[in-house]
């Protein structure tokens, strides 16, 4: 099958997120949405770095820490990922499914 972000973008899944939620795991929880998707919807200690802003403001993010980008259902959070792997970040993973995963999660237990 062909990966349309180029290189593999890791993965976690929304259970493995709540897991290391539960846990007390330090990480970064970075959500590359817009203003306006995460006024509605976010997850408790997100970090809200829109996509479109990610280029000009990586220098706020430490490039050391464990961070888990995330969006609406994954596309725009696999970019991100993917960008952050260029600049040098070693643990960096994409959420899969986004928010619409954690929220089913929630929904159905």
């Amino acid at each position: 099958m062909m990966n349309l972000f180029g290189p593999k973008v890791p993965e976690i899944d929304v259970q493995t997120l709540k897991e290391m939620m539960d846990s007390g795991e330090s990480f970064v929880l970075l959500d590359v949405r817009d203003p306006d998707e995460f006024e509605q919807m976010n997850i408790p200690g997100a970090v809200l770095l829109p996509l479109g802003e990610l280029q000009g403001r990586v220098g706020e993010l430490d490039p050391q820490a464990k961070t888990v980008v995330m969006c609406l259902s994954g596309g725009r959070s696999a970019r991100a990922t993917e960008f952050l792997m260029k600049q040098g970040f070693r643990d960096v993973c994409n959420l899969k499914g986004g928010i619409l995963a954690w929220q089913e999660l929630q929904q159905n237990g």
